[in-house]
């Protein structure tokens, strides 16, 4: 192969034109929230209010997540066995400003600091995720708010942000459609679709086309980011799908009205007075079992795959 030179010699070369670089937008957070970033960098104490959950911050660090989309750690410590109820209700009575529940526990030897500091940290992510999550509101800080919690290990904010972020990209490439995320689910039938693990098997069997992808979280006692990403598999595999818009609530008819009898004295051709007929239910919530058809699906993911050439 020859080399084909187009600066002429005893020229300068032009500078390269600049190239955004994907890992370094990732490395900066990609400013999610830019009041986050903002009291981050001023190492704001308070909380940070948005409309799908809330971040606590002590020096500009968060210290502790919540959303009502996921479960707390209270939900993940219970679950399995890792604390007994009865001890964490204790810990959370006598919590005060000074003594926070962690340091409760921690001090009284209820569970070890490595496993209460991992379910911590897995709870803060599980919770940001959502908190972070586009909204139509703008978020309101509180400074000075503490959580009752305490603090036990803090989480700098670029490090929230970046997986935040590597959590959207996993849930996208394994099924591009996020409408699984906080629709009620329902099982889809479908014909030759893989078997599905036994932690699918788990999901699979909590799908009542009433529970979201968070109610299956909580009841399950796992962290509802590992559901999504269960749910969504189970998507592509065409094994269930949502229900859009969600089943109305069951109103029940009022009682038809009497019959009223023909007067002898009406007109003889007047109109017949009957039965009035019943009001029909309110149509239930649409399903989409197609959008996981096996077709449709194989075309999701040669489009993907060409689109990631």
């Amino acid at each position: 192969m020859t080399a084909v030179r187009t600066t002429p010699q005893g020229t300068t070369p032009p500078p390269r034109l600049p190239v955004r670089e994907k890992s370094a937008a990732r490395e900066r957070g990609s400013g999610l929230s830019p009041m986050l970033t903002r009291l981050a960098a001023e190492r704001a104490t308070g909380v940070l209010e948005r409309e799908r959950g809330s971040l606590y911050l002590a020096e500009g660090r968060v210290v502790h997540a919540e959303s009502p989309l996921a479960p707390g750690l209270d939900v993940l410590l219970l679950a399995h066995g890792t604390l007994a109820p009865a001890v964490w209700q204790d810990a959370v009575d006598r919590a005060d400003e000074e003594y926070g529940v962690a340091r409760l526990l921690l001090d009284a030897g209820r569970v070890p600091r490595g496993a209460l500091e991992l379910c911590h940290l897995e709870a803060v992510y599980d919770a940001a995720y959502f908190a972070l999550t586009p909204s139509s509101t703008p978020g309101h800080f509180r400074y000075g708010a503490g959580h009752w919690l305490g603090t036990l290990r803090p989480v700098p904010v670029e490090a929230v942000e970046r997986e935040t972020l590597r959590r959207r990209e996993l849930l996208h490439r394994l099924w591009p459609d996020p409408l699984t995320d906080g629709a009620p689910l329902r099982r889809a039938e479908t014909v030759a679709a893989p078997a599905p693990t036994a932690r699918q098997s788990a999901v699979l069997a909590s799908v009542d086309g009433v529970r979201t992808a968070s109610d299956i979280a909580r009841e399950l006692g796992r962290q509802a980011f590992h559901t999504l990403v269960d749910v969504r598999r189970l998507a592509a595999a065409g094994l269930l799908t949502a229900l859009f818009p969600p089943p109305r609530p069951h109103v029940p008819r009022p009682p038809a009205p009497p019959l009223r009898p023909r007067s002898a004295a009406g007109p003889a051709n007047g109109p017949a007075t009957g039965p009035v007929p019943p009001v029909p239910d309110p149509p239930p919530g649409i399903t989409l079992p197609r959008v996981n058809d096996p077709d449709i699906t194989l075309l999701k993911r040669l489009r993907d795959a060409l689109e990631a050439l």
